[in-house]
């Protein structure tokens, strides 16, 4: 029905009503409907009163009234039937309830969100590690700086093999790891790191095949007793691979799948291991390891954070992920560290 229908009618002197109330609002029409109005019709429809409304709301009850009546001037409809038992919602007044509360409870979600936001990012987040990865060194330097700048986040941190912590990623159970990856995996995206080089790692004094100075060739190691991960695990692989590439057959003593025991069997002099030089530096005794670069062939790998091609990232997940890559950066940058960027210049030898 036109609005000028509505003036024009004299058996309907409701419509007249709320008709002259529209045209009377004018350009400020759009002002009778807010979260205020809506939450005054809320309340009426709920507690069947106006009065009890009012209470509730901490207002007089004139007040409500009006602004029960701009909102069917709006509407042009009736959304209240007054009695003396109290007041009941119309077909259009139910159907406004059932808008106004979806609209109020979004809102009060946004002020719960806006008040969290201003307080800081919180939340879990889970950050996996691989195995031997010269990024397990980031592990304590990530903890003080996520506390340092996001003190209401909780760091979950898993050290464990590349394809474990992938899956974890894949499936929602991890926000991100840093692996070894040969290649796309299903599931999770790869973005390249860092490239780490393997080195000879051997017990303080040991006696080592004859050597150029900080290198070693990887044929001088056949008779030493190694200590390396078990098969299962992609740096072995990648080992096994070197040895098969020269026609050479390791002496394998043990297989050892803890960085800790690895070390502590270094530093008993129980044998030597071929890893990233990042094990090297977690050594406590008094002596260092004796460190070696192995060549022909020199073994690298590359380092890729993970993180889930499907699943979206939260945002306390994704300040820690900036605050990763940051340190693997600065990672990139020190001196000795046995890794470069993958997109510099392979290193000869």
């Amino acid at each position: 029905m036109h609005r000028s229908g509505l003036l024009a009618s004299s058996s309907k002197p409701r419509a007249r009503a709320i008709g002259a109330n529209t045209a009377r609002c004018g350009e400020n029409d759009r002002m009778t409907v807010n979260f205020k109005t809506l939450r005054g019709f809320v309340t009426a429809v709920e507690t069947k009163s106006l009065s009890s409304a009012a209470q509730a709301l901490k207002m007089a009850q004139p007040a409500l009234s009006q602004q029960i009546a701009a909102l069917e001037a709006h509407f042009e409809q009736r959304l209240l039937l007054r009695s003396s038992a109290g007041v009941i919602p119309t077909a259009a007044g139910r159907e406004l309830y059932r808008h106004a509360t979806l609209m109020l409870g979004q809102l009060d979600q946004a002020e719960r969100d806006v008040a969290r936001a201003a307080k800081g990012l919180s939340g879990t987040v889970s950050v996996g590690l691989a195995t031997y990865s010269t990024t397990s060194l980031l592990s304590t330097p990530l903890l003080k700086a996520v506390r340092e700048r996001h003190p209401d986040i909780s760091l979950f941190i898993n050290d464990n093999f590349g394809l474990v912590l992938s899956e974890m990623v894949m499936t929602g159970r991890m926000d991100m790891a840093i692996i070894y990856a040969p290649k796309q995996l299903k599931g999770v995206a790869l973005q390249p790191l860092l490239v780490e080089e393997l080195v000879l790692i051997a017990p303080p004094g040991a006696v080592l095949p004859s050597s150029q100075g900080d290198v070693i060739d990887l044929a001088d190691l056949v008779n030493l007793e190694l200590l390396l991960p078990g098969r299962t695990h992609y740096l072995r692989r990648l080992i096994d691979g070197a040895f098969a590439q020269k026609q050479l057959q390791p002496r394998i003593t043990a297989e050892i799948e803890s960085a800790a025991t690895l070390r502590e069997a270094i530093e008993a002099g129980l044998g030597a291991t071929i890893l990233p030089r990042a094990l090297a530096s977690t050594f406590t005794g008094r002596v260092t390891p004796i460190v070696r670069r192995v060549v022909e062939p020199t073994i690298e790998t590359t380092v890729s954070l993970c993180v889930s091609d499907h699943l979206p990232m939260s945002e306390p997940a994704a300040a820690v992920r900036n605050i990763l890559t940051g340190l693997v950066q600065e990672l990139l940058t020190g001196r000795g560290s046995g890794v470069r960027s993958p997109h510099a210049t392979t290193r000869a030898g």
